[in-house]
């Protein structure tokens, strides 16, 4: 038997939440679990959204790359 493993080298991930403490927690969160494949965040980008209901809504997206 013959096992062949290949390292993920860029990983990209999309979050969104309501609140900006809850959007931080998912990606710390994710960061950890990426840790374990050795993938460290490369990039991070932002943005909030604001809809008619004057309603606060964040998105995120991290590039995460091979360590």
């Amino acid at each position: 038997m013959n096992f062949q493993f290949e390292l993920i080298e860029d990983k990209v991930e999309f979050f969104e939440d309501n609140d900006l403490k809850s959007l931080q927690k998912k990606i710390e969160s994710q960061i950890e679990m990426n840790k374990a494949i050795l993938l460290g965040v490369h990039s991070v980008s932002h943005q909030m959204h604001v809809n008619e209901k004057g309603q606060t809504y964040f998105t995120a997206v991290v590039h995460f790359k091979k360590k």
